[in-house]
């Protein structure tokens, strides 16, 4: 949730937003109508779980890196991948660790955007991960003697995806050029990693699970032969209870439990599993802490721990996800204090405390300690008082690290990237200034001018390549579908969650809000807007039912009934039942429309009669039409799946009266989206990069070289620059010149 989300959120009851501009533009109108279902990460997440599962499955273990051993056996065709940004603008750190051997030196780990390193004290920073293995992170440490590892898999829930497992632990002994797996493959995200600062051979591994299945390298692992052999020293109390925390202080060590899961109908973040853990004798035997902690029930949440000494601090969030209380220790965690009630600290976890988890103390004051939140909490007299930063610094915070050969230097990883202050956190945060790992979810170009691109991101609002020092973000929240006139650059259309779409016709520096003159009950997450191929001044916005404005979006009307087939049983994820792709063809009469529910109609009257072409089938990420031909019509489709036939590709010569699987060769991973090119040639975008056919479908290559193993959501074509911009959730936006 960007910055202006979050003002969004605090005034939707009297619907206000705060919304990014840039400085010297006029914000934009309020929106009237804000339609916001479900609220902060667990939007994107009930989204993307929904998009990328079967009705009723659960995602099968793996699927992500048995996926990726598919996709890296098909021959490659084509050149290199170029990155083209953003540079300046960061995505989601999820751990911090500073190098002890060699000064300035931190590493970051991007949450599906691979490890990067830092040598100029966080104002760069330079992948050492490598691009063919898996870009999903949980955790980063170093050793005192300078060996460097890193734990795979994001272990926070949500965050505008379904949380990619990762592949295990793994160990750099030269800084990150080369790497050794270390085990733990089946321990679906690695949450922390604690090295005996006496014995660099003695690793500790806080383990968090897999989300969506039991079982497996879950808990705290402890290895004596610097990672050889493993021993699980701390077990939870059911198959989906796994860990979140190891911390060795002194003779001491402390571990954090976190019971969590997703079902198809249900999230489940707490339970009887939940809690805090210390052992005296190197994990032979645990105690779970009481002493004035929640006592042990199924309404503890995710905790967030941390330890100086015998001074102790720990978050406390309910199951539900909101905050539960603040609490104290000064005796190693025997007994605790709940510190009292504070309205900011509060509100800082908002209704998903699971998010974050994570509480840093100052190694120099043990009263003085920060906490990690929608806004960056900090309190000077060890949890009495609390002061609250969300306007300094990006929201949403789950890294911090203190250096110690610079009194004062903290280094701070969220949602916008990472952060440096000189003034233990207190303030004076400074940006990094090159970090490429930014999620996006959407690409907009233009033919008129190969150096516009803007796309939407997690987080980081619509950006734009335009207007401003390199990339800039012009409106605020999950930015979602963007669109640049192919006829005029400077007519532009952004969107944020659930279809609050705006219009610009001077590139974005001011935007008039239009959602609230379309007809709809229902809105997708991701709401698609598209442009006539015929007359950009036509647009189609896609709720339950269609719109069609035709003087570019000043005005809309319905020119369909309801699609889908209405709205979905889960109480949670309440606007499920909507439009997800919208392609009117050539001849300005035909659209077809696709449903989150398996759905695929046609109208090729204008909306006056629909044809139902297809039902039944997995969520369709888009339907495409060929530019030349009204008839010739194809479909993706997400879900990752356990052995199942259905396609994720189809494709139609005759309107959609028959369909036949195009699927092919592909790995079995969700397929996003789908271009046509020259001559008839295939593109498209999957969870595991790109894909050309030159055949029509059914045989496929891996498309480029270069480009990491990283999710696209949306490709791009120009055909007369017969370039294609690729948007990957978590490296940026790439491009490749195509034939």
């Amino acid at each position: 949730m960007g910055r202006g989300l979050l003002s969004l959120m605090l005034a939707a009851v009297t619907g206000a937003a705060l919304l990014a501009a840039p400085a010297s533009a006029a914000p934009p109108p309020p929106p009237t109508d804000v339609y916001r279902p479900v609220r902060g990460p667990a939007a994107p997440a009930e989204y993307r779980y929904l998009q990328k599962t079967l009705p009723g499955e659960s995602i099968p273990r793996h699927a992500h890196d048995l996926a990726a051993a598919e996709a890296r056996e098909l021959p490659t065709v084509g050149g290199r991948w170029k990155s083209v940004g953003p540079t300046n603008i960061g995505g989601r750190i999820v751990s911090l660790a500073l190098d002890p051997k060699r000064a300035d030196t931190l590493y970051a780990a991007a949450a599906s955007g691979g490890l990067w390193r830092s040598t100029d004290a966080g104002q760069t920073f330079h992948s050492v991960w490598p691009d063919s293995w898996t870009q999903a992170m949980g955790a980063v440490a170093t050793a005192p003697d300078g060996t460097l590892y890193v734990g795979t898999g994001e272990p926070n829930p949500g965050g505008g995806s379904i949380t990619y497992e990762g592949t295990g632990l793994y160990r750099s002994k030269d800084g990150g050029r080369s790497w050794q797996p270390l085990g733990l493959r089946d321990s679906g995200a690695i949450s922390a990693i604690t090295i005996d600062p006496a014995n660099p051979r003695r690793i500790y591994v806080a383990a968090a699970g897999s989300l969506y299945n039991g079982g497996g390298d879950r808990g705290v692992y402890r290895t004596e032969d610097g990672g050889a052999t493993w021993e699980r020293i701390l077990a939870g109390a059911n198959e989906f209870t796994g860990a979140t925390e190891i911390i060795k202080d002194g003779d001491r060590l402390y571990a954090v439990l976190w019971d969590h899961r997703r079902r198809p109908d249900l999230r489940t973040y707490g339970g009887v599993g939940s809690g805090v853990f210390r052992s005296d004798d190197d994990g032979a035997t645990w105690q779970r802490l009481g002493g004035g902690l929640p006592a042990q029930g199924p309404d503890v949440g995710r905790i967030g721990l941390a330890v100086a000494g015998d001074r102790l601090y720990a978050i406390v969030n309910k199951a539900s996800g909101p905050f539960e209380g603040f609490y104290a220790s000064s005796d190693g965690g025997d007994n605790w204090t709940r510190t009292p009630d504070n309205a900011a600290l509060t509100a800082s976890q908002s209704s998903f405390g699971w998010w974050f988890g994570k509480v840093w103390i100052d190694p120099r004051n043990t009263e003085h300690a920060h906490v990690a939140g929608v806004a960056l909490l900090t309190t000077k007299d060890g949890g009495g008082t609390w002061t609250a930063d969300d306007t300094s610094i990006h929201v949403d915070h789950h890294a911090m690290v203190w250096d110690p050969r610079h009194p004062g230097r903290v280094y701070l990883g969220n949602d916008g990237g990472v952060y440096r202050s000189d003034s233990d956190g207190d303030g004076g945060w400074v940006k990094a200034r090159h970090e490429p790992y930014t999620q996006l979810y959407s690409a907009a170009i233009s033919p008129q001018d190969v150096t516009r691109i803007s796309g939407g991101s997690q987080d980081n609002g619509s950006l734009r390549s335009w207007g401003g020092d390199g990339f800039n973000e012009y409106l605020g929240g999950d930015g979602e579908e963007n669109l640049i006139d192919p006829t005029d650059v400077n007519k532009v259309i952004a969107c944020y969650q659930y279809g609050n779409c705006f219009r610009s016709t001077d590139g974005g520096d001011t935007l008039t809000y239009f959602a609230n003159g379309t007809t709809f009950k229902r809105r997708n997450w991701f709401t698609p807007v598209v442009h006539d191929p015929r007359d950009p001044k036509i647009l189609y916005y896609g709720a339950e039912v269609l719109n069609r404005s035709t003087d570019g979006g000043e005005t809309w009307h319905p020119i369909s009934p309801d699609l889908t087939g209405g709205p979905g049983a889960d109480p949670i994820y309440t606007n499920f039942g909507t439009i997800t792709s919208i392609a009117p063809a050539s001849d300005g009469r035909t659209v077809y429309v696709a449903t989150d529910d398996g759905r695929v109609w046609v109208t090729k009257d204008l909306g006056a009669t629909w044809t139902k072409l297809a039902e039944g089938r997995p969520w369709v990420t888009r339907v495409v039409v060929d530019p030349k031909n009204p008839d010739r019509v194809w479909t993706t489709h997400s879900a990752y799946r356990s052995g199942s036939p259905l396609p994720h590709v189809y494709g139609s010569t005759d309107g959609g009266a028959h369909w036949r699987n195009l699927s092919g060769n592909l790995p079995a991973a969700p397929v996003n989206d789908l271009v046509v090119a020259r001559g008839g040639v295939l593109y498209i975008g999957t969870d595991q990069g790109v894909f050309a056919s030159f055949t029509g479908g059914g045989h496929w290559m891996r498309l480029g070289r270069g480009m990491p193993a990283v999710p696209v959501d949306d490709i791009e074509y120009d055909a007369g620059h017969r370039r294609l911009v690729a948007a990957t959730f978590g490296r940026g936006f790439y491009e490749l010149t195509v034939s």
